[in-house]
């Protein structure tokens, strides 16, 4: 026998509901588009914005793993790029003191 499990808000309010000709929507009542950073599939779906922190939490860890990623590799061209210059810097005053 498969248990049913009902979802309810922990503030104690409704996400959406018409009344008197109008909708009342919570604040945080947030359509997420875009794909799920676990599993790659297409997300087009309404929620509480409380209920998709850890979705965005892994999605934000994920990109930052990327950027730190991409820093690195520009330090490392940079002092790449700075041992060059010195070696260049170098000899030029290796040149320059021999003509003395």
């Amino acid at each position: 026998m498969a248990v049913e499990i009902e979802h309810t808000c922990p503030f104690g309010s409704t996400c959406e509901e018409v009344k008197d000709g109008k909708i009342y929507r919570c604040a945080w009542y947030a359509k997420l588009v875009g794909k799920d950073p676990q599993s790659e599939k297409e997300i087009d779906n309404w929620g509480c914005a409380m209920s998709w922190m850890p979705t965005l939490m892994i999605e934000m860890s994920q990109t930052n793993r990327g950027q730190t990623t991409t820093l690195e590799s520009f330090r490392n061209e940079t002092v790449k790029g700075q041992e060059i210059f010195n070696t260049l810097v170098q000899k030029r005053n290796n040149i320059l003191e021999s003509k003395q």
